[in-house]
């Protein structure tokens, strides 16, 4: 497997405002290093965050076909893992070149991985996966759910650290060009949230346009990067992860 984890690979993937079909992201090489191992008539699947929203996630499958012709990437078939089909995902994921973790409320997705027990089943797969924003967090071993829903913060039941997909054992955090302004339920996401809960543990901060690359047991962080730890942040200065 070779895995893309990125923040979000076109700027149709902003968590906020409509999605746009568009190419996807050329800064750091990801379009060109994507092209150079896509499967000529790729069949895609699409593991959605939100099982339960069947019409949002079939309008973000339609973005996404739209947008990978768009960059030249060619697909024979996307299909969509949500609560609808997910007794179908073990026979799909076999028969998979490409998938695309989605992004989306991170929570509500990994528990949706653990539901399709996809961290067995993903053992299995030999194709190109890229992840998106949450669907790149959820491939950690351990992975930093940040609050991102408007009570979050104050859910006691809220889980912060749940188990990944173990892919990884670096923690992303996505869209950092955004966090670092924003608030939810009172808190500066960066300072009174993400400095606080890095006690102890180490995250990647990815500004939209970078991401991680997995392949053959090696990691690479491609583009600006922050480093959050023990309650600091400091700019990734590439070293080894």
């Amino acid at each position: 497997m070779i895995a893309f984890l990125t923040s979000s690979p076109s700027s149709a993937q902003l968590p906020e405002g409509p999605r746009v079909p568009c190419r996807l992201r050329e800064e750091n090489g990801l379009l060109d290093r994507l092209s150079a191992v896509w499967p000529s008539q790729a069949r895609c699947l699409l593991i959605c965050a939100e099982p339960d929203n069947g019409a949002e996630n079939d309008a973000m499958g339609q973005n996404l076909r739209e947008s990978l012709t768009l960059s030249g990437l060619s697909l024979a078939s996307l299909r969509i893992c949500d609560s609808r089909t997910a007794a179908s995902l073990p026979g799909w994921l076999a028969e998979s070149d490409v998938v695309i973790l989605s992004g989306g409320h991170t929570l509500t997705q990994n528990r949706f991985f653990r539901r399709l027990d996809l961290k067995r089943l993903i053992r299995g797969f030999d194709g190109v996966l890229l992840g998106i924003s949450g669907g790149s967090m959820n491939c950690a071993a351990v992975v930093y759910a940040q609050p991102e829903w408007e009570g979050d913060t104050k859910d006691p039941g809220y889980e912060r650290f749940p188990a990944g997909l173990g892919l990884t054992e670096l923690m992303i955090l996505p869209h950092y060009q955004l966090l670092k302004d924003q608030r939810l339920d009172g808190l500066r996401l960066i300072e009174d949230v993400a400095l606080p809960d890095s006690a102890g543990r180490t995250f990647y901060a990815l500004p939209d346009g970078s991401y991680v690359v997995l392949q053959d047991g090696r990691t690479e962080i491609a583009g600006e990067a922050y480093v959050i730890r023990d309650g600091s942040l400091t700019r990734y200065a590439g070293q080894p992860v």
